[in-house]
């Protein structure tokens, strides 16, 4: 999948993860896509409410080796 930049998110707790993809979705304009790398069992959970909540489009997600991938595009 195609992503304008990437967040790597290995060993952030679910708060701290959250705030540096905020952060990281404030930094690109609407239409591009960020991809979080997450080792956090609750990741998914985590961003299908994050995406919920702030209209931001969960366009895919994997995981592999318990890692976590996740493609968010900004609205």
């Amino acid at each position: 999948m195609n992503f304008d930049r990437e967040l790597d998110g290995r060993n952030l707790k679910c708060f701290m993860l959250t705030l540096a993809v905020k952060k990281e979705l404030s930094q690109l304009t609407s239409g591009k896509v960020l991809k979080i790398v997450a080792n956090s069992p609750d990741a998914l959970s985590e961003f299908s409410a994050f995406s919920r909540q702030t209209g931001n489009e969960l366009i895919a997600s994997n995981e592999a080796n318990s890692e976590h991938a996740f493609f968010i595009r900004k609205t």
